[in-house]
C-alpha cells in the first residue's frame, strides 16, 4: 500500500482508465462500458462532484473513488426514494453526499485502498452523512462499507436494467480511519 498514492483525479481526463479498473472489479462488458462513460462525463458537471484516484509509482491507475452531494433530482435519487420512504428513511436522500462508484483492481484489493478512497472523498464534504449502493451480497465490499459504519438503509432495491437486487447503504460522517 505504501507505494500507492491515493489523491485528486481528473475522471474527465482518466475516464477510459477507471472505465477499465471498473471493468475488471465488477464484471462489465466492453457494451456495458460505453454505455457508463457519458454517464461518468454527465455525473462530473453536477456541482461538488469530485473524484480521487490511487495510482502507482508510474502512474497507472488501479483504483478509483468519485462522488457528489446528492440532489433528489438525479435518476438515482429517484430510483431510491421508494424504497426509502417505505422505512422511513427518505431523509437520507437530503443533506447526503453520495458515493457513486468505488472500484479497486482486483490485483490491488485487500490492502486498503478502497478504505482509503472513501474516506479521503467523504473527509472533503461538509454534509453531515454520506449514502450510497451496492449489490444486496454479503461480499467483500459490503464488508467494507459495514466496518466504516454504513447501515443497510434498504435492501433488494431493483434498478432499471440491473438484474441483481442492490442494498442502499448510510453512514454518518467522518467515517472512521481505522
Amino acid at each position: 500500500m505504501d507505494d500507492i498514492a491515493v489523491g485528486p483525479l481528473d475522471l474527465a481526463a482518466r475516464v477510459d482508465d477507471a472505465l477499465a479498473v471498473q471493468a475488471l472489479a465488477f464484471g462489465l462488458t466492453d457494451g456495458e462500458m460505453a454505455i457508463r462513460r457519458p454517464i461518468v462525463l454527465r455525473h462530473l458537471q453536477c456541482p461538488g462532484a469530485r473524484a480521487l484516484g490511487a495510482t502507482t509509482p508510474a502512474g497507472r491507475l488501479v483504483g478509483f473513488v468519485y462522488g457528489m452531494p446528492n440532489d433528489r433530482a438525479h435518476w438515482w435519487s429517484g430510483v431510491v426514494e421508494p424504497y426509502l420512504r417505505a422505512q422511513q428513511l427518505d431523509h437520507w436522500l437530503d443533506d447526503s453526499f453520495v458515493i457513486t462508484e468505488l472500484h479497486v483492481h482486483p490485483a490491488y484489493q485487500h490492502r486498503g485502498i478502497g478504505r482509503r478512497l472513501i474516506t479521503e472523498l467523504t473527509d472533503t464534504t461538509t454534509r453531515p452523512r454520506s449514502i450510497l449502493s451496492a449489490l444486496d451480497t454479503e461480499s467483500p465490499a459490503r464488508a467494507l462499507y459495514h466496518s466504516l459504519g454504513y447501515q443497510d438503509l434498504a435492501r433488494r432495491v431493483l434498478f432499471p436494467s440491473a438484474p441483481t437486487p442492490y442494498a442502499v447503504m448510510g453512514a454518518l460522517l467522518p467515517l472512521p480511519r481505522h
